[in-house]
C-alpha cells in the first residue's frame, strides 16, 4: 500500500502538522520540528509532545509513515571544525525532538565540502556525524537524501551514499530517501522504462532497497544532469506524470512516507488524488 503525503506546516506547534495533513487527504507527511531557519529553537514543551503523539493517534498517522526533516543551515561534512561542532550540535538536536516526538526517522541532505575538502574527506565527515548522533539517540534512524549535486553538495551519486553508510557503524540505524526532481537531475534519467527500470536497479545494488525509508515525489523544472535543485509541480515539468504512475504501481515503495515538496501547496490535495488515480 503507498502512503501519500506532503511536508506540511507545523506553525503554531508541531502537534498542528497532523491536522494539517489530514486537510489534504494524506495518509503520510512530512514536517520540521523546530524553525528550519535558525539554529536554536525553543524546546518542546510537554504539551507539545502530548498533543502531537495524540492527533497521530486518533489521525491514524504512524511514526514509519512520517518524514521529518532537518534544518537546511545544516552541514555534516564542513570542513570547518567549528561550523561542523556546531552543524553536529543541531543534528544532534533535531534527532533528539524526533525521539521526543516518538518518530522513528530524520531526513537530511548529507553534507558539502565547498571546494576546500575532497569528496573523501567530506563523505567520511558526514558518517562520522551520523556516528556521534546515533550513539547519543535510541530508536532514531538518520536517513540520508540524495541530493541534486548542486554547488559542493554531495550524496548526489548512489556510491557516495553507499559510502556514507560502510562508514556509518550502526547501520541498523541509516537509511536514504530518494528524491525523484533530485534523482533526475544528478544525471539519472527515470523518463523511459529502460530508464527507470536501470535507475532502481542501480539504487539496489549500489545502495540496496532495503535503506529506503521514505521518498520525495517532485517533477522538475530543470533538465536531466542540470544538477539544479527546482521542484515542481506533478506533471509539469520535464519529467512527466508517466514517472510516477510507475512509482505508485511498484511495491518497492509500499509502506514507506511518499512526500510532495512540489511548489503551489494549493495543488497537494489535487495532487494526492491524482497519484492515488494511477494506481492500477
Amino acid at each position: 500500500m503507498k502512503y501519500l503525503g506532503a511536508h506540511v506546516s507545523a506553525s503554531g506547534g508541531v502537534e498542528n502538522a497532523p491536522r494539517n495533513a489530514k486537510e489534504i487527504g494524506a495518509k503520510a507527511f512530512a514536517l520540521f520540528t523546530k524553525n528550519q531557519r535558525q539554529w536554536h529553537s525553543a524546546p518542546l514543551t510537554k504539551e507539545n509532545i502530548s498533543k502531537f503523539r495524540q492527533n497521530c493517534e486518533e489521525l491514524g498517522f504512524l511514526p514509519n509513515h512520517i518524514l521529518p526533516h532537518d534544518s537546511y543551515l545544516i552541514n555534516l561534512g564542513h570542513p570547518g571544525a567549528d561550523e561542523l561542532a556546531k552543524s553536529r550540535a543541531a543534528f544532534l538536536d533535531e534527532m533528539m525532538r524526533c525521539q521526543q516526538l516518538g518518530l522513528d526517522r530524520l531526513n537530511f541532505h548529507p553534507g558539502s565540502h565547498l571546494k576546500l575538502v575532497s569528496e573523501d574527506v567530506c563523505l567520511k565527515t558526514i558518517a562520522e556525524s551520523i556516528n556521534i548522533a546515533l550513539d547519543k539517540t535510541q530508536g532514531v534512524t538518520a536517513v540520508i537524501e540524495n541530493t541534486a549535486g548542486q554547488g559542493s553538495n554531495l550524496g548526489y551519486r548512489f556510491e557516495q551514499i553507499r559510502a556514507i553508510i560502510d562508514h556509518v557503524e550502526d547501520k541498523s540505524r541509516v537509511g536514504v530517501c530518494l528524491d525523484t526532481c533530485h534523482t533526475f537531475t544528478a544525471g539519472y534519467d527515470l523518463r523511459s522504462p529502460e530508464g527507470y527500470s536501470e535507475t532502481f536497479l542501480s539504487f539496489d545494488e549500489i545502495v540496496g532497497f532495503k535503506y529506503l525509508k521514505g521518498m520525495h515525489l517532485n517533477d522538475s523544472k530543470k533538465e536531466l544532469a542540470s544538477q539544479v535543485d527546482r521542484h515542481d509541480s506533478i506533471g509539469k515539468g520535464f519529467l512527466g506524470k508517466e514517472v510516477f504512475s510507475r512509482i505508485m504501481n511498484d511495491n518497492r515503495f509500499d509502506d514507506i512516507p511518499l512526500i510532495l515538496e512540489t511548489p503551489d501547496e494549493t495543488l497537494w490535495k489535487e495532487e494526492i488524488t491524482m497519484l492515488y488515480s494511477f494506481v492500477k
